[in-house]
């Protein structure tokens, strides 16, 4: 029998519900009605908390597929990559976003949510971008960099399951600075930074950030990264690379900022139909000027990028299309 994908894809939950009309399915191109056997009648992708960049990315490529693929979808907020790696593995969500850490966690059965359960269902897709590491602060504060923020200091980190509320904790120790986190959905923090109840907001997202411009745009802020020892330090024992956030990535930064980043990938079920995914893989990796007008991070949405998943299995229609367009897929991650 024919796995349910669709059950949760009309949840109240779900933010984005992107309804197409049957009289649209029944006009797609014959080339997509020909090869439909198993198809969901609609999607849900995961994203994270509403003002962060997965929210913007995702709602965009789901928007996108379902447009071009002539099937409902919808995306659903959720705390970030080790939930939404999760809720895949579960079957709770059909696709999800996540950065290569988490992944490699809910792999090796170290999850945060699912700690000893090896995450064997989730399946790569497509790279989308490189998350970026990077702290913000009201210039009301003074602090203007890593080294001047005080012990004690309240330092806004995200939801506990995203990239940056699972890996600042873990930086801000491995730095030496001895700081009170706060997790937080990334527009909830916005807030909470201009009204004073944390004083640094640190995240990690594709540039610019959407919440970090919101602040921006209302207030004075300080815009800072690392140096280039924090950045050495992190990368002994961190699933990292050193990055050059560019001065111009918000109005008032008038300088780089080392940093850190990880890469990117959406996944989806193992289950799920291989022609299905080819679909979506298709859609996204041929057009990338329309994936640049929903958030500049995707400009690194690009297939030659496929070399950046050493992690996580590809699902075989991914593998399919990749293969097909010319891009080489490591053998030992084909699902």
């Amino acid at each position: 029998m024919t796995r349910n994908f669709h059950r949760h894809a009309f949840k109240k939950s779900t933010l984005t519900a992107l309804t197409l009309s049957a009289a649209l399915a029944l006009s797609a191109p014959a080339a997509l009605a020909e090869d439909r056997a198993g198809w969901p009648d609609s999607f849900t992708v995961g994203t994270a908390s509403q003002g962060g960049t997965y929210f913007v990315y995702g709602a965009g490529w789901t928007n996108m597929v379902s447009e071009a693929l002539k099937i409902n979808g919808g995306t659903e907020v959720t705390g970030g990559p080790v939930q939404n790696a999760a809720l895949v593995q579960s079957g709770d969500l059909d696709l999800a976003m996540v950065t290569m850490g988490p992944a490699h966690d809910a792999i090796n059965g170290k999850s945060a949510l699912a700690p000893g359960l090896k995450h064997d269902k989730i399946r790569a897709i497509f790279p989308m971008y490189k998350t970026a590491f990077h702290m913000v602060a009201l210039k009301s504060s003074g602090i203007d960099s890593f080294d001047a923020i005080p012990d004690g200091t309240v330092v806004g980190v995200g939801p506990a399951g995203g990239t940056p509320g699972t890996y600042w904790p873990r930086f801000f120790e491995k730095l030496g600075k001895n700081i009170e986190i706060r997790h937080g959905g990334a527009a909830d923090l916005a807030g909470q930074l201009q009204d004073g109840l944390i004083t640094v907001y640190a995240w990690a997202a594709g540039l610019p950030f959407p919440a970090f411009s919101q602040v921006e745009a209302q207030t004075e802020v300080n815009f800072f990264g690392l140096t280039d020892a924090h950045v050495a330090k992190l990368l002994e024992d961190q699933p990292v690379s050193a990055f050059t956030i560019p001065s111009g990535t918000y109005p008032s930064m008038g300088e780089d900022h080392a940093s850190v980043s990880m890469w990117n990938f959406a996944i989806g079920h193992a289950d799920l139909p291989e022609s299905f995914v080819y679909a979506i893989v298709d859609t996204v990796m041929t057009q990338n000027e329309k994936m640049m007008e929903i958030h500049k991070a995707a400009i690194e949405t690009l297939p030659q990028n496929v070399d950046k998943n050493t992690i996580i299995p590809w699902h075989p229609g991914a593998v399919r299309w990749f293969r097909e367009n010319g891009y080489e897929i490591d053998p030992a991650l084909e699902g």
